[in-house]
């Protein structure tokens, strides 16, 4: 299951240096420099590691230090933090106080945790 996360992971990531490389040389109507390029390949990087953080937990599991259904479980709402973490991040990049950030974050972690939960229930 790791494998596969991390597989997948690396391939979203990928696509998304590809489309945004392909965006930015359309927006800009140039090729990509140096700069650009690290800029783009970091923001992929921050993309496979984000979907592939679930992975940690499985490679827990097949080390025995839990089991496969604690696995799931912490993959899923790890998830959840990630998002809120996003959420907080990107509001206090934009200018936002400290308080209106923590709104942000929770009003996407309630949107996020009520998606998850119906996932949860449909699987």
């Amino acid at each position: 299951m790791a494998i596969l996360l991390i597989v997948t992971a690396v391939t979203v990531g990928l696509a998304e240096l590809y489309s945004e490389a392909v965006s930015l040389e359309a927006r800009t109507r140039a090729p990509l420099d140096r700069r650009q390029l690290r800029s783009v390949a970091g923001e992929a990087i921050a993309v496979i590691v984000g979907a592939a953080f679930p992975a940690l937990f499985f490679v827990l599991a097949a080390l025995g230090a839990c089991d496969i259904d604690l696995a799931f479980a912490l993959s899923k709402w790890s998830g959840l933090a990630l998002i809120c973490t996003y959420a907080f991040l990107a509001a206090r990049l934009a200018g936002a106080t400290v308080p209106r950030c923590l709104v942000h974050a929770a009003a996407l972690g309630l949107l996020a945790g009520a998606l998850i939960a119906v996932k949860a229930i449909l699987h």
